[in-house]
């Protein structure tokens, strides 16, 4: 590609962002509210994602309403537990979630095609096509990635809080009542439990069984541990077993699957360091002593 190739390609790349700024400023002045707004009328929360705070005014402008012509129940079920086990639903609705899913992969490999075809940029189609399905998985990962953030937190703070939770109980409160008291504790941390523990007491505020708030975190998290504490805990609670005794029976079995976790990936990663000892150490010391000897031997 020659020197006025590429700045013709600069100078409609500038002309694209300058026009989706100048989008972006007449969304967010007229149609913000309108179109920011969900169903409860509260505003989304800003994405810790760039990607998705940057595509969020064009999905609104473009795709949401393909978006909702899709009414596929199975299709949308799949989303909305993307969106449930990544955190995400104060930032994203299904809607919104399909619209990105359309944007980057549908609108951005179209652009991208016809930028190569009017500039004949010789870019492969194969590559553009690559971005398809890239594009279309993008809000997954993202879902996928935040799942994993939480995951690591959730882990870290379940037994200290186990803890705590059978500390209050032994001193005589109740069992909802102590996890209410736990979350006040936590108050300006960013402990994915604390957050989860405060919707399920939010949720019973509301209307919603104690037994049913705990299941649906038992979904929003999809851990193994939260899965078994939570069935434990309503076991106990309806066969009047001591809450405390079975809180702490729990906490001592979750340290020992985190040690025997922790020591499995101490063995994965010696099994991984063969791999650049094999590669880089090993060659270069096979040079070493033996460079000298094929030499002579040349000679």
């Amino acid at each position: 590609m020659g020197s006025d190739k590429i700045m013709l390609f600069l100078g409609v790349f500038a002309g694209g962002i300058s026009i989706y700024f100048f989008v972006s400023a007449f969304i967010q002045n007229n149609n913000d509210k309108a179109q920011l707004n969900w169903a409860n009328n509260e505003t989304p929360a800003i994405s810790k994602n760039p990607i998705i705070n940057m595509s969020r005014p064009l999905v609104h402008q473009f795709t949401l309403q393909h978006a909702l012509k899709i009414k596929n129940q199975n299709y949308r079920k799949k989303i909305l537990r993307f969106i449930k086990i990544g955190g995400l639903s104060s930032e994203l609705n299904e809607d919104e979630f399909i619209g990105l899913q359309i944007l980057w992969g549908v609108m951005f490999p179209l652009f991208f095609s016809l930028l190569n075809f009017a500039l004949q940029l010789e870019i492969p189609y194969l590559m553009i096509f690559i971005l398809i399905p890239l594009g279309f998985y993008l809000p997954i990962m993202h879902s996928l990635g935040e799942k994993k953030k939480r995951e690591v937190s959730v882990r870290g703070d379940l037994p200290f809080f186990i803890d705590l939770l059978a500390l209050s109980v032994e001193a005589g409160l109740e069992f909802f009542s102590a996890i209410q008291k736990l979350i006040e504790k936590a108050k300006g941390t960013d402990s994915v439990l604390a957050q989860e523990l405060s919707i399920v007491i939010h949720e019973t505020q509301m209307g919603s069984s104690r037994e049913e708030a705990l299941k649906k975190m038992v979904d929003r998290l999809e851990m193994t541990e939260i899965t078994s504490f939570i069935a434990v805990i309503l076991d106990a609670q309806a066969s009047g077993a001591p809450i405390a005794r079975v809180l702490k029976d729990q906490s001592e079995q979750i340290r020992i699957e985190r040690f025997v976790r922790a020591e499995k990936a101490g063995e994965k990663a010696t099994q991984m360091i063969m791999i650049p000892i094999m590669f880089c150490i090993v060659p270069a010391v096979f040079i070493m002593i033996l460079g000298p000897v094929a030499l002579s031997f040349m000679k």
